[in-house]
């Protein structure tokens, strides 16, 4: 007996739709952002209250009008079209498509979106909201999910054949709902799919990169494991063993390995599959293979493969009699013909670039495949058989740091896979105000993983370590409990508190800046401001916990609690930020930006809250102290005068005329600055200017002078002669037994020199300490004019 009526089928036929042409029309129409009509001049006016506004230019009767679309129509027709963009060529042309699951009236449920094609039937449930939002509960839809589908399946074999394949997708935008949420297991447990932002996302750049071959990565992601049909594919093959590992040799059509392999990108779409690691294919490279292929090009390499098997989805091997000079065997290999059961671990470039060859179906391909390979296994599979190859991305590398060090023997490297694990759950947890918002692994966002990785690095919430040891844990202000010897305990236990902890502040910064989306974007949820408010927070928790208001063991909700007043100061100042300090944050460029941005929310604090003014703060503010660098510069430059004086007058009076020869390597090499710095000059148009080579000395070069001439004295020494080592042997507190340390001081000195070279550099000065030591060594250099040394 027929499930549908005659009327029924037509009616939802109608809705329906396989003609080219208007697919295309109605595809041109859904790509656009506006809802758009042409009617009569005098109804324009009646529109406007409605939203409507008048575009391009009016016609003889009629004028053309649009508006916005809404966002639930949006996303429904951004969804229709990435379908169409796949290759689905026989879609629904109605939104009202309500599809029945039972005989009664009432028994039907509309279907937002409708797509066949020669294998598959999806019907696609769209919920959206216009901002990110915690999801709804869907329990009680859910719960009655499995009755409509057994319903729907026989309305849809009645539609489009009973050879096809139906799968019920619930897509989502802007709702955080978690894959490991009680609702999506409820639908996974029926057979459904969850399609939410970062599988939108991920399709639409396979789209980008694998144009029509996407349909395969797509269909394998929405039917993984499940048969394409009952009969196994046979194929001869040679079964051998590597290590521990069995291995299989064989030849299979592109065809096959289309519908039977997956990448395991590296991607939140496949975040239920991690560790993951492939990178998504290069269009270009993609195209060129095709066309190297068809004009009969081939690779003579192994794709190399892991059949992942499921529990009805296992290989068989039928061997024959093993040969008497190899351990391999001889024999047919019977693979399950199931959608992405062959995870890809090399050579998808290779089997992608057939998706539209001529050969697809006649070519066979050499296969090297292992059986139940564990992700960790094919991700060092992955970098060994890559290290050699393209490099890895940096965003990339962070997100395969948490699988690669995870359990390594080093404490500092799996501190490393520690920070790359709170930076992929940041952006990975549906509930998180960062969910989506984080470049992880292939996937693009508006927020690069690279200053979440820096600011966890140095910030003090996660400890840091050489080796096997922990470094600057006078007290420990770190979510990470060094006093503990179960690692894999505390590993977990530390994420888990610090991404939670993070997320909360996230969240207070939303709240506090819900009106002012601009200001968060602009200086909090933004690339060079994630290092300074990551850095705060950590700079901040430290300073909590010193004066003992939090420790490692406090709760999120305490924490954040004795954080807010702190945080809530830099809000407001964002808020009011003066157009002098917005202009300096925002116009810093390069590797000093995230310093100035960090140095400045500090203050912003500090201005609020006296009691917090920590120690780099402090320094930061002597650097910028114009009087301070002044006088470090006058010093600096009164000590080089007196180096050069001194070093100069010895070797004249040791070497007489000759002095310049004795030092002749030092003499070209200054000669050649002088030379240069002519040309520089001449060239800026300065004219000729003659410089000496002697002005060109650094300090490098009094040094190596002063060393090699350290306790040198003339045949007849002049009354009141002092050696080098009675004019600059100093002790600063660093030992004074060897002339390396009696010389110490010059090497600080060189470096303090260097940085107030610098002088239209901001925040390159020296700090207090710093002009103190140079005040002591001009101290030190007038004294030992008037009173020499003992050598």
């Amino acid at each position: 007996m027929a499930f549908l009526s005659a009327d029924q089928i037509l009616e939802l036929t109608n809705k329906m739709s396989a003609d080219p042409s208007l697919l295309g029309k109605i595809y041109k129409s859904k790509k656009k952002t506006y809802l758009e009509r042409t009617v009569d001049h005098n109804l324009v006016e009646g529109l406007r209250s409605d939203g409507w506004e008048e575009y391009g230019t009016p016609l003889k009767t009629k004028t053309k009008i649009r508006k916005p679309k809404s966002h639930f129509d949006q996303f429904e027709d951004d969804l229709w079209c990435q379908l169409y963009d796949l290759g689905f060529r026989h879609l629904n042309i109605d939104r009202n498509f309500n599809l029945p699951y039972g005989k009664l009236d009432k028994e039907k449920k509309q279907i937002d979106i409708v797509a066949v094609n020669s294998d598959t039937v999806l019907l696609i449930e769209c919920k959206s909201s216009e901002k990110p939002k915690k999801a709804p509960s869907f329990k009680t839809e859910f719960e009655a999910l499995g009755q409509r589908l057994n319903g729907h399946k026989k309305a849809v074999s009645e539609l489009f054949g009973s050879d096809k394949k139906t799968k019920f997708i619930l897509a989502t935008r802007n709702f955080r709902l978690s894959r490991e949420s009680i609702d999506v297991k409820r639908l996974e447990e029926k057979n459904g799919f969850f399609y939410n932002d970062n599988t939108f996302d991920y399709v639409d750049r396979l789209i980008r990169s694998y144009k029509s071959a996407a349909q395969y990565q797509f269909l394998g992601m929405i039917f993984k494991g499940q048969s394409i049909n009952s009969e196994k594919i046979s194929v001869p093959a040679i079964e051998g063993k590597m290590g521990k590992k069995t291995y299989y040799m064989f030849s299979l059509e592109p065809r096959l390995l289309l519908k039977l392999g997956f990448v395991l990108h590296r991607t939140q779409a496949n975040e239920s599959e991690m560790p993951t690691y492939q990178r998504l294919l290069v269009p270009a490279r993609l195209k060129g293979i095709g066309k190297f292929i068809d004009s009969g090009g081939y690779f003579p390499n192994s794709v190399i493969l892991n059949f992942n098997e499921l529990k009805r989805q296992k290989i068989s091997f039928e061997a024959s009699a093993r040969g008497t000079h190899s351990n391999s065997r001889a024999g047919v290999l019977k693979i399950p013909n199931a959608y992405a059961i062959a995870y890809i671990i090399d050579g998808q470039h290779r089997v992608y670039g057939y998706s539209q060859s001529d050969f697809k179906d006649t070519n066979t391909i050499p296969v090297v495949a292992f059986k139940n390979l564990a992700s960790s296994e094919q991700l060092e599979m992955f970098m060994d058989i890559n290290q050699n190859q393209k490099a890895v991305s940096p965003t990339l590398r962070i997100t395969l740091e948490e699988d690669l060090y995870w359990e390594a023997p080093r404490l500092d490297s799996r501190l490393k896979a520690l920070r790359s694990s709170i930076v992929s759950a940041l952006g990975g947890d549906q509930a998180g105000p960062l969910y989506g918002k984080i470049a992880l692994g292939e996937d693009k966002s508006l927020l690069s993983a690279k200053p979440f990785a820096d600011a966890l690095l140095r910030c003090g919430l996660i400890p840091e370590a050489k080796g096997n040891r922990f470094v600057g844990q006078e007290k420990n202000s770190s979510l990470y409990n060094t006093d503990s010897l179960d690692h894999a305990v505390e590993m977990k236990s530390a994420r888990n508190k610090t991404v939670a902890f993070l997320n909360a502040c996230y969240e207070y910064a939303e709240e506090f800046f819900n009106d002012d989306e601009q200001t968060l974007n602009t200086f909090i949820v933004y690339n060079r401001g994630t290092y300074a408010f990551i850095s705060l927070i950590g700079s901040l928790n430290k300073h909590l916990t010193q004066i003992n208001e939090v420790d490692v063991n406090t709760p999120v909700e305490i924490r954040l609690d004795a954080h807010s007043k702190y945080l809530r100061a830099l809000f407001e100042a964002l808020a009011e930020i003066n157009q002098e300090d917005k202009d300096h944050l925002l116009g810093k460029l390069g590797s000093g930006a995230e310093i100035t941005w960090f140095k400045m929310f500090q203050n912003f604090v500090n201005h609020r809250f006296e009691e917090y003014e920590p120690a780099d703060l402090l320094d930061w503010r002597e650097r910028l102290d114009q009087e301070l660098q002044s006088e470090g510069r006058a010093l600096a430059n009164a000590i080089e005068r007196h180096l050069k004086k001194v070093v100069i007058g010895n070797l004249k009076v040791i070497y007489g005329k000759n002095w310049d020869i004795e030092i002749g390597a030092i003499q070209r090499e200054c000669e050649k600055r002088a030379k240069e710095q002519m040309e520089r000059s001449y060239k800026e148009g300065l004219g000729r200017n003659e410089i000496e080579w002697t002005d060109m000395f650094g300090v490098s070069d009094y040094k190596k002078i002063i060393e090699k001439y350290w306790g040198k004295t003339p045949a007849s020494p002049p009354a009141h002669f002092k050696t080098f080592e009675q004019h600059f042997a100093f002790d600063i507190g660093e030992g004074s037994n060897s002339k390396a340390e009696k010389l110490k001081w010059l090497s600080y000195f060189g470096s303090y020199r260097n940085t107030l070279a610098h002088e239209g550099t901001r925040e390159k000065g020296l700090n207090l300490h710093e002009v103190e030591f140079l005040r002591n060594i001009s101290g030190r250099i007038e004294l030992s004019d008037k009173q020499p040394l003992a050598s």
